[in-house]
């Protein structure tokens, strides 16, 4: 498997790149969803911060992800795509890194404007990214709570496109996203006299 991309599949830097993100997702919707309904304690406190240093990991990785595509480019489209298809493919990727920046800098400037420390895995203080408002402290929980479930619903579209070109189109639009199985060996040719 190559490092970069190529015109028929991801390089194996995006792959990782693409299923750590969604694994980091993953994790960090579960844990919103159940950090909500603990009661105010130590515990509480402890996952409230592992989500906002997962959160800050995870903007820092959809940077690089999209520092990463503009650097290797993507793979053409597969061959046989109808032209609509095309587009909402590069429409669903657009949403899809503008919600994964918008949701962890929405949880960044609704911690700053509610007067919280923002540490990243208790190793160093980043900086508030507005002064302390209410108001501003709500308009960014709302955009983080919407913006998740715009972003599990978008995923769920992505995956589903997915599904439906590898089982029903029987084409490699899921495939090129992961890791290429080695081909076993062909049989041996023999020679006339018995040498391979």
């Amino acid at each position: 498997m190559t490092l970069r991309n190529t015109g028929h599949r991801w390089g194996w830097v995006s792959q990782l790149l693409h299923w750590l993100i969604l694994a980091m997702l993953a994790w960090l919707g579960w844990r919103g969803l159940t950090m909500v309904d603990m009661d105010p304690s130590p515990a509480m406190i402890e996952a409230y911060a592992l989500h906002k240093s997962v959160g800050l990991t995870l903007l820092a990785l959809v940077a690089l992800r999209l520092a990463w595509r503009l650097f290797a480019g993507s793979p053409r489209p597969v061959p046989g795509t109808p032209t609509w298809q095309k587009r909402m493919a590069d429409l669903t990727h657009a949403a899809l890194y503008v919600l994964m920046f918008a949701i962890p800098l929405s949880g960044w400037l609704f911690n700053s404007a509610s007067g919280y420390p923002l540490q990243w895995f208790k190793l160093f203080n980043l900086p508030a990214i507005a002064g302390s408002s209410e108001a501003l402290a709500d308009l960014a929980s709302q955009v983080h709570v919407v913006g998740f479930w715009l972003l599990v619903l978008l995923v769920a579209a992505h995956a589903g496109a997915a599904l439906y070109h590898h089982f029903v189109q029987r084409d490699d639009t899921l495939r090129r996203m992961l890791p290429q199985r080695r081909r076993a060996p062909g049989p041996i040719q023999q020679t006339p006299g018995g040498m391979a």
